[in-house]
């Protein structure tokens, strides 16, 4: 009896804990480690935010405190808005963020932060008196709501045209507004536009749009500086324009940030000519090293003059294309688009100078030996791993070309262990270094027909263009082999085992 009232006591006191647990919880977790007891607060990075084009991507930083939940241990949420400093946030200028837990931060920069403003009615070039509010909502419902404000002001800026267009008699539209060329925008630096292509005597300007009205803005130039560029607002201002006195082709650059204009003839690429004599492989992944005074070259495809192939075993590391001149490590590249890209085939970038040296990398799991084809007007590249195969009714894979099993590649040698002559005693061979069709690629081909197993002396050919030498097995001479290629050395072993 005194067992099972002890029993019973714990029973009770057990139940007892849990009712109370449960009258106590409800969606939101309990948990002493998120109790909070703070005091909401607010600041911004800069209170007084001159926003400009030219320093678009300044930063620009609201943070804020945590707030309390009264030891709650319930979640709170944040709401973040601006309005004017004069109103009272019923219709605010722009929620930043909305109902987000476990965030104290927003973080923009001064371009953004323009759009923003004049996409929701502000003028530009205007300055206004701001406020930001920061809003905590508590989940449970016991903890009221709190409001923290930073006042601030923010001139805007009127942005610059997304797009340019030049027009004038020296021009190959002449003065046809609505027909005007546009000028290409530099994908790489913001403001910048440029024209390439053929100007005769006469005058020219820009405008932002093709619209026939000679009211809307443009760019003209400026009285004191042929190199400087004014924005002629609404065509209010003096219309002094560039003039051109002989007819030649020419590359415009414009800044539209820095106001500024680059006028010069050129020479245009011809697109059956290569942009550039010879091409070099550089890095630590490649055979060349980090040296641009003397690196290995890609070979010029006698068949396409404006493609560059060049095959090579790559270790770990980067690697980027070099264009020249030789030693000059700010000289002409094709480099990827962002730093340490793998090798994917498709554009590439080409770019001079050393502020921007994005590379290629290699990795431990891709390094080995790889076969490159640049098309030097396209900018396009190619990347391919190059694996070797036993082609012929001497070896195992017989004359299938389409599907075959390649050799291994081990430590810079590619390996075949295995059955010579097994389908055919006095079968033959050759190696492939490529699978698909009969003439899609390279060969290793042996150094005269009906060459000896033991004869390693090969040579190489391209697609069918031959000599089709092969390696033939004579009576009595089927077996296991051992094959090892080292492409880097030349070296080729044939091992009866």
């Amino acid at each position: 009896m005194k067992t099972f009232n002890y029993i019973k006591t714990i029973t009770i006191g057990v139940l007892s804990l849990l009712m109370l647990c449960l009258s106590s919880c409800n969606d939101d977790l309990v948990d002493s480690s998120f109790d909070t007891q703070d005091t909401l607060g607010i600041s911004i990075s800069d209170s007084e935010l001159v926003l400009k084009e030219l320093l678009f991507d300044a930063a620009i930083d609201l943070n804020w405190s945590t707030g309390t939940n009264k030891n709650t241990g319930a979640a709170i949420k944040y709401t973040l808005q601006v309005d004017h400093a004069t109103g009272d946030f019923s219709n605010p200028i722009a929620t930043l963020v909305s109902d987000v837990q476990n965030t104290y931060s927003f973080n923009t920069n001064y371009g953004n932060l323009n759009k923003l403003l004049l996409d929701n009615g502000l003028e530009p070039d205007q300055t206004y008196d701001l406020t930001a509010m920061i809003t905590a909502n508590v989940s449970n419902e016991s903890v009221p709501t709190q409001i923290a404000t930073v006042n601030f002001t923010a001139t805007t800026f009127k942005p610059i045209t997304q797009h340019l267009y030049i027009v004038g008699d020296a021009t190959p539209n002449g003065w046809n507004i609505g027909s005007a060329t546009e000028l290409s925008a530099s994908t790489t630096q913001r403001g910048v536009f440029v024209y390439e292509g053929v100007l005769k005597p006469g005058n020219f300007k820009f405008a932002v749009s093709q619209d026939g009205c000679w009211c809307q803005d443009f760019y003209t130039k400026d009285e004191t500086d042929d190199g400087k560029i004014i924005y002629n607002e609404g065509g209010s201002g003096d219309d002094l324009q560039w003039s051109i006195e002989t007819e030649d082709n020419y590359r415009l650059t414009l800044d539209l940030l820095n106001k500024t204009i680059t006028i010069e003839t050129y020479v245009p690429v011809d697109p059956d000519e290569p942009a550039f004599p010879m091409l070099w492989i550089v890095g630590d992944a490649s055979e060349s090293g980090w040296n641009v005074d003397s690196p290995v070259a890609f070979i010029q495809n006698e068949n396409n003059p404006i493609e560059f192939i060049y095959e090579g075993t790559f270790a770990p590391g980067n690697f980027k294309i070099f264009a020249g001149p030789l030693g000059d490590w700010c000289g002409e590249w094709y480099r990827p688009s962002v730093d340490n890209q793998d090798l994917i085939s498709g554009p590439v970038e080409q770019n001079a100078g050393c502020d921007v040296d994005n590379k290629w990398l290699i990795t431990e799991a891709t390094k080995g030996r790889y076969k490159i084809k640049i098309n030097t007007i396209d900018n396009t590249i190619t990347f391919k791993k190059v694996s070797l195969y036993l082609i012929g009714d001497g070896g195992p894979n017989g004359w299938n070309i389409n599907n075959p099993d390649p050799m291994t590649y081990e430590n810079g040698e590619y390996v075949f262990v295995g059955a010579l002559g097994a389908d055919n005693p006095t079968g033959e061979f050759k190696i492939s270094k490529f699978s698909g069709d009969w003439c899609d690629g390279d060969w290793i081909n042996a150094a005269v027909p009906n060459q000896s197993i033991y004869n390693v002396a090969y040579i190489t050919t391209s697609g069918c263009d031959g000599p089709d030498n092969k390696w033939k097995l004579q009576v009595g001479q089927a077996g296991n082999y051992e094959i090892r290629i080292n492409l880097d050395t030349e070296v080729l072993t044939i091992t009866s085992r």
